[in-house]
C-alpha cells in the first residue's frame, strides 16, 4: 500500500523558481509514495507567482493556491498548510530549491516505519565553490552534511507526520520548530543523505551574513523558550564537522576554509545581537541572491 502525502510550498515572490520547483515535483519518480496534494502558501507575492503557479493549477487538480494577503512569516504560511493538508505524512519544501527526480520517493520512504516522525534531505548549492563566497555556501551545507550524519539536522526539505496543529507565528526557524515537535513526542528524527535537494547560497557577502544570522538568531529564540537544540549549535559536533571537512590536501583552498569559517562566526555573534537585543526575524528581508537555483 502506498503512502499519500501533501507536499506545502511556502513562498514570497517566486517567479524565478516557482515553476521548476513545481516541475520537479509533478515529474518525482516515486514507487511506494503517492503525492496526493500539493499546495502552495503565496505570501503577499506581488509578482508572477500566483500566475505561474494558476496555470499549473489549471492542468493539474492536486495543485492548490492560497494566497494571503500580507506577508505574515514562513511560520504563518505553514499553518495555513497544515490546516488543508490531508495526509498524515506531509513534506514541506522550501520555494528556491529543486529536489532531484527521486528525491520525494527516498525522503518518504522511512515512514513505512510507523515509528518515524520527520526526515530531512541533503541541500547541496548549486554555488560555484571556486570563489569565496560560493566556498562559504558550500562549506556551510558540508557541516551540516557531516552533523546530520550523526545527529540529524532537518532543513529546506523534510518530511514529518501531521502530529500537531500548527507551530508559533512568532518563529523563523520553522523546520527546527517541526523537529522539536516531532522530538518531544518520542518519534525518530533521520536524515537521509541520498535524498538530494538543490538550493543557491549567498552570492554576496552581505546576503551570507543577513541569512545566517536570522537563523542563528531563531535557534537561539528556540533554546530560549523550549530548552531544544538543534545539532549544528553542538559546539563538539560542529568542531568534528570542521576537521572533518578541512580541505588538507588543497593549501589554495585554506584561505576559503578560514575565512568562510570567520564569515561564519561574525554572523553567529550578530545573530546573538539580534537576540538579546530582541530584533524579530519573523518576516525576513529578501536574500535575492538565493532566488534562481
Amino acid at each position: 500500500m502506498k503512502i499519500s502525502i501533501s507536499i506545502g510550498i511556502p513562498a514570497y515572490n517566486e517567479e524565478k523558481n516557482i515553476g521548476r520547483l513545481l516541475t520537479a515535483i509533478l515529474t518525482q519518480r516515486t514507487c511506494s509514495i503517492e503525492i496526493d496534494q500539493i499546495v502552495i502558501v503565496s505570501s503577499g507575492s506581488t509578482d508572477r507567482t500566483d500566475i505561474i503557479v494558476e496555470d499549473f493549477a489549471g492542468k493539474d487538480d492536486r495543485i492548490v493556491l492560497i494566497r494571503q494577503r500580507r506577508r505574515e512569516g514562513k511560520a504563518s504560511a505553514v499553518n495555513e498548510f497544515l490546516k488543508v493538508a490531508k495526509n498524515e505524512v506531509l513534506v514541506l519544501e522550501s520555494a528556491d530549491t529543486i529536489p532531484e527526480q527521486e528525491t520525494i520517493e527516498k525522503l518518504c520512504r522511512p515512514f513505512i516505519d510507523e515509528k518515524v516522525g520527520m526526515t530531512g534531505a541533503h541541500p547541496i548549492p548549486t554555488n560555484n565553490d571556486n570563489c569565496f563566497i560560493g566556498y562559504a555556501s558550500h562549506l556551510v551545507w558540508n557541516l551540516h552534511h557531516q552533523i546530520a550524519l550523526k545527529t540529524p539536522k532537518c532543513g529546506e526539505l523534510i518530511a514529518f507526520r501531521k502530529i500537531f496543529d500548527s507551530i508559533p507565528t512568532d518563529t523563523a526557524v520553522d523546520e527546527a520548530w517541526i523537529e522539536y515537535e516531532i522530538s518531544k513526542k518520542g518519534y525518530k528524527i533521520l536524515y537521509v543523505p541520498e535524498a538530494i535537494v538543490y538550493n543557491r547560497g549567498p552570492e554576496t557577502v552581505r546576503d551570507y551574513i543577513k541569512q545566517r544570522r536570522r537563523i542563528a538568531c531563531g535557534h537561539l529564540d528556540l533554546t530560549k523558550r523550549v530548552k531544544y537544540k538543534v545539532s549544528s549549535q553542538n559546539f563538539t559536533l560542529l568542531l568534528r564537522a570542521l576537521l572533518e571537512v578541512f580541505p588538507l590536501s588543497k593549501p589554495s583552498k585554506w584561505p576559503y576554509f578560514f575565512g568562510a569559517v570567520t564569515l561564519e562566526g561574525i554572523s553567529r555573534l550578530l545573530g546573538y545581537y539580534d537576540y538579546v537585543s530582541g530584533k524579530s526575524h519573523v518576516i525576513w528581508d529578501i536574500v535575492e541572491s538565493t532566488k534562481k537555483v
